[in-house]
């Protein structure tokens, strides 16, 4: 019983034991290192551990066999020398197509590997290679992992194999886990990817695919990060409301919500792009929704219209500005005016329109060049926008014409304003390149809505008024008014009337005498042209002269005016008047688009009359349009014989180039530079500057416009050679000029000026009986006495008189002393100069005194001694300081007179006269 028990006991216990063993085999395998076969038990049982190993391990295998098996990948197991010790189903399925040869699944169980692999060749050796090594690196322990991606099969039957190699996870086995993983379609996909992505990076478009759900890119082309400097990594993190400058997220979803509501259908549009930089882009995009499955993707194409943008900007630009100068061109600034006046009209504003246009712009391309030209423009814009305000508008009209729009509030005022701020900023002389021009415009203003409310007629008003400028000397500015439609009505009559006149044979040629300075006979004629018009009597030529040249009517009037001349001295031969000279003006445009030299030569050759009496008469402007044509045609009329004379010297571009280049005879001093030459020292200077050259090139001077003996004699003692004017003549009809010819009446010649050495005094004082009493007082002192009741007297009692010593008046109407002197000072340096005053202007005097336009100051009364000795004194300076030979030894005055002086009434300067 109890040995039963102990049996019974003792046999559970080992049970126990038994599988308490076989439950811990793989324990005790591993640390017995698998060389125990059986182990007995103290009773001398023995129990068999490799077979309870072997079950373990089968029981493993059947686990691990059904596990590789359910697995879509080819798989087997190798040991260390790569012999395949197990495979699953689908590595014995997968059969061993020729193409895979020894670097694919199929092969038995058994087979080594890595032999297989060296007995490949052919195209799959080197595939075999890589396989064989990969395998090599991770039996030898050199990497715990290696894989392969390879194509196998033929072209047409291809697939794509991944091939991985990892070591037994059993630490006790050594050897290598094989799989194969067909990709095949990994790699159609990833084809078609890369297909669909190359397509997509080889357009010029941008294209974004985005899914509406995330609100994200999820593809997008190479275009697309070049457009906005982004990478590809970054765009795909980012949605389109973070690339665009002008929508919000509710904005956009609503879009692509009525894109989906539409699908198939487009939607285009433009809008601005935000780049990386934080740049804008303008793009015109076309947006489209395409369902994915439960998703919808929108696939957007975006095309950079930045270019075309910039390029439709330009053209905008250049078809409503100047090329030149930048500023609006006429068209635009007619549709600003437009639309200011509207804006006017609403608002009560005043407007107005200035018209302006540079004068003798002309003659600056003639002479200097377009490129010349063009930059003047150029310059003159950029002057002009600075007069005015932002809220103004400044155009080029065309050519030289320049308008301005004023938005004012006070009216004419503002105008004015603007118009002689434009007028200041041009008394700077322009610079261009190698010249400095000094250049004036005129300009005529017009208002809105005193004058007009339409565009056309403001812009036609200010025209006008801007032509009235120039007719009033040019430099300055005119309003509009109504008298000017009329004046302009009456210019269109004034056309129509010239154009019949020449028919109708209303021309006539008047001739005023030109009078040699020597012999005070006539020298020559001028033949000016008069229009005795029906119903108007003698038409002045300041009236149409202009208008001929205007409508080109000066071609054939010209042409006449040649013919009647020769045809007039022609008939002069055969008469008793006999040789005279005849001048005839020609005009520029004759010259540029007639035939002068055949026109006299024509002429010569009808009338019988010598060359060497007729002599042709041109501005200075004339001769520099064209001036290559001009040179040739003055050079044939010299070869003729006809005498070459420029008019209005001085007033044009006074060029000594010109006046060697042409072959001129005579120079005519202008009449601007006459009428104030014996009172304006900058005439007389300009008058004697042009006699001393032109004589020094060997040319004749004549003098036009003399009215006055001072200024006859001003010419004389500067020896200009003829002078032509209402002092001896006027423009004569034939009979009334034949009369004074045949008469041969003679222009009074001044007489001689007084001897240098006689003692000349000039008294000037506007108030006579100051006069009286100086004369009265200095009768006796032996000075030849000269008065004048003004300043302007005076100058001419010194153009005809030498005089030494002048006393005058301070406080005089129109020039006071002082200013008297300061020209007297230029014009007649070696004068000594008093002034006389009962009012103490101290100021002017000191001034005065300080240039030395003043000797000596007296106040009224004066001191009848002190001023008998100081005028005794002073001709006693000029005489010792012009080495001239006094007329009389002394004065007569006392001798004690000369030293008394009286600081009342004596104020000396410190320097000595002049």
């Amino acid at each position: 019983m109890n040995s039963g028990l102990e049996s019974g006991t003792r046999g559970a216990e080992v049970a126990a034991l038994i599988a308490a063993l076989q439950a811990n085999v793989a324990r005790l395998e591993e640390l017995t290192g698998g060389e125990i076969d059986t182990i007995t038990d103290p009773h001398g049982q023995p129990f068999l551990l490799r077979r309870a190993q072997a079950q373990v391990r089968l029981n493993d295998a059947s686990r691990l066999d059904a596990i590789l098996n359910s697995l879509p990948a080819y798989i087997a197991i190798l040991d260390a020398d790569g012999v395949i010790m197990s495979v699953n189903q689908a590595w014995t399925a997968f059969g061993k197509p020729p193409a895979l040869g020894a670097a694919g699944p199929g092969h038995a169980v058994g087979t080594n590997v890595l032999e297989q692999c060296a007995l490949v060749g052919g195209q799959g050796a080197a595939q075999a290679r890589q396989v064989a090594d990969g395998i090599g690196q991770v039996l030898a322990g050199r990497t715990r992992h290696w894989s392969f991606e390879y194509a196998c099969g033929a072209a047409t039957t291809q697939s794509w194999l991944l091939l991985t190699v990892t070591p037994l996870a059993d630490k006790n086995l050594h050897g290598v886990v094989v799989m194969y993983m067909d990709i095949s379609e990994r790699k159609r996909g990833e084809d078609e990817l890369r297909r669909f992505r190359t397509a997509m990076d080889c357009t010029d478009d941008a294209i974004f695919l985005l899914n509406c759900s995330s609100m994200h890119f999820v593809e997008l082309n190479a275009a697309a990060c070049g457009m906005l400097g982004y990478s590809r990594e970054q765009l795909l993190g980012m949605g389109p409301c973070d690339i665009t400058a002008e929508s919000t997220w509710e904005q956009m979803a609503a879009l692509y919500e009525h894109l989906k509501a539409n699908s198939g259908s487009s939607l285009s549009d433009e809008m601005a792009l935000i780049r990386k930089d934080g740049s804008q882009v303008q793009v015109e995009f076309h947006q489209q929704a395409l369902q994915s499955g439960a998703d919808w993707i929108i696939v957007a194409v975006v095309r950079d219209i930045s270019e075309r943008k910039e390029a439709a900007q330009r053209l905008q630009y250049q078809a409503h500005h100047d090329g030149l100068t930048g500023l609006p061109n006429r068209t635009l600034f007619y549709d600003t005016l437009t639309r200011t006046l509207q804006q006017a009209t609403q608002h009560g504003w005043t407007l107005a329109v200035l018209f302006l246009d540079l004068d003798n712009f002309k003659a600056v391309n003639d002479t200097l060049g377009h490129g010349v030209g063009d930059d003047l423009l150029v310059q003159f814009a950029h002057r002009l926008f600075g007069c005015v305000r932002a809220r103004d508008t400044v155009g080029r009209l065309g050519g030289d014409e320049f308008g301005v729009i004023l938005v004012m509030q006070d009216e004419q005022n503002d105008a004015a304003a603007v118009a002689g701020k434009i007028r200041d900023v041009l008394r700077t002389p322009f610079v261009l390149g190698q010249h400095e021009l000094h250049v004036t415009a005129s300009i005529g203003i017009t208002m809105h809505p005193l004058d007009a409310s339409q565009p056309d007629e403001l812009i036609k008003y200010a025209d006008t008024a801007m032509y009235r400028a120039k007719h009033a000397g040019r430099d300055t500015f005119r309003f509009f008014t109504a008298q000017m439609n009329v004046e302009v009505l009456a210019r269109l009559d004034l056309e129509k009337a010239l154009r019949r006149a020449f028919d109708n044979g209303e021309f006539v040629l008047h001739y005023q005498p030109k009078v040699a300075l020597e012999s005070g006979s006539v020298a020559g004629v001028e033949a000016l042209l008069r229009w005795e018009r029906p119903g108007h009597g003698l038409v002045a030529p300041d009236l149409f002269i202009g208008s001929l040249e205007e409508t080109g009517l000066i071609l054939k009037v010209g042409s006449w005016i040649i013919d009647q001349a020769c045809r007039q001295v022609g008939q002069w031969l055969r008469s008793p008047v006999g040789r005279l000279q005849v001048s005839v003006n020609v005009a520029g445009r004759q010259l540029a688009e007639g035939d002068v030299n055949a026109d006299f030569v024509a002429a010569l050759a009808r009338h019988g009359v010598p060359p060497e009496l007729l002599e042709v008469e041109l501005t200075e402007s004339s001769l520099m349009a064209n001036t290559e044509r001009t040179i040739r045609t003055l050079r044939d009329l010299k070869r003729l014989g006809v005498l070459i004379s420029i008019d209005d010297f001085g007033t044009g571009y006074s060029s000594l180039a010109y006046l060697r280049r042409f072959p001129i005879d005579k120079l005519k001093i202008d009449i601007a530079f006459i009428r104030e030459v014996t009172s304006n020292p900058d005439d007389a200077a300009i008058v004697q500057a042009i006699v001393g050259m032109a004589h020094s090139l060997k040319l004749e001077v004549i003098a036009e416009g003399v009215e006055t003996a001072a200024q006859l004699a001003f010419l004389k003692r500067h020896r200009c050679d003829q002078v032509q004017g209402y002092f001896f003549s006027r423009p004569l009809a034939l009979p009334a000029l034949e009369s004074l010819l045949l008469k041969d009446r003679q222009m009074p010649l001044p007489g001689a000026p007084t001897p240098a050495h006689r003692k000349t005094l000039l008294l000037v004082d506007d108030e006579a009986y100051v006069l009286s009493s100086l004369r009265r007082l200095l009768r006796h002192d032996g000075y030849h006495i000269l008065c004048a009741g003004s300043a302007a007297e005076g100058f001419d009692l010194l153009a005809q008189h030498s005089v030494q010593v002048i006393v005058c008046d301070q406080r005089m109407p129109g020039m006071n002393g002082t200013e008297f002197f300061d020209r007297v000072k230029e014009m007649y340096q070696d004068s000594i100069r008093i002034v006389l005053s009962g009012y103490a202007d101290l100021d002017s005097v000191i001034k005065a005194v300080n240039k030395g336009a003043i000797y000596r100051f007296y106040t009224k009364p004066w001191d009848d001694a002190v001023l008998r000795a100081d005028l005794c004194e002073a001709f006693r300076q000029h005489s010792l300081l012009h080495d001239a030979e006094p007329e009389h030894d002394d004065c007569d005055c006392p001798a004690s007179d000369c030293q008394a002086e009286s600081t009342a009434q004596l104020a000396q300067a410190d320097g000595p006269p002049g």
